[in-house]
């Protein structure tokens, strides 16, 4: 069974196993060294929890479930209210790319921040990752734009194609995958 649900500090042995078998998972973490379980709870406590307190979030993080196992991540962050705009991000470990996973998953948090009220979804990745592109465009994100150069990993620069999602535009051909675990205050608009 696959699904959505919050990050557990419990997740850190499955977030060292994902970040070990994907060398390409650095950046998306912040070149965090997640090869150990201490290092992965302090990065989920810190990075991937749904913070607490009052007053809406700013930033939220859905472990991608499959069979009980966290394998992968589907975030929105800097959630603007005023405007209804949040940029959206995704990984999945190596071994369950490839199955749609990611792009029912970014499908079905573009579906719930629409529900929440957010209007503008944005996300980019670099041109030279061709399957995060068609993780986009199956998610039902347009392209609009190149952003030159915009990263820099170690002395290399990569330009950034940028995607949107209005909660306009037609929702995609897909099977949602299933929201799971959302805090109370969370779930009155939310579709699973």
């Amino acid at each position: 069974m696959t699904h959505l649900r919050p990050w557990r500090p419990e997740d850190a042995p499955a977030l060292v196993d994902a970040w070990t078998v994907s060398a390409d998972l650095g950046p998306q973490t912040g070149d965090a060294d997640l090869g150990e379980v201490g290092a992965a709870r302090a990065f989920i406590e810190q990075h991937l929890l749904q913070p607490a307190g009052p007053g809406p979030a700013s930033s939220r993080n859905w472990a991608v479930d499959v069979d009980g196992t966290a394998v992968g991540n589907i975030g929105l962050s800097a959630i603007e209210h005023r405007h209804g705009t949040a940029w959206t991000y995704y990984w999945l470990s190596a071994p369950v790319r490839g199955r749609g996973v990611a792009a029912r998953g970014l499908a079905a948090v573009a579906a719930w921040a629409f529900e929440q009220g957010l209007f503008r979804l944005e996300l980019g990745h670099r041109t030279n990752n061709p399957p995060s592109c068609g993780v986009a465009t199956r998610a039902g994100f347009l392209a609009e734009g190149i952003e030159r150069q915009k990263l820099r990993y170690g002395q290399d620069r990569y330009d950034v194609e940028l995607h949107a999602r209005l909660a306009t535009d037609p929702a995609p051909d897909l099977r949602l995958l299933p929201l799971r675990g959302l805090p109370a205050d969370a779930t009155a608009h939310a579709r699973t």
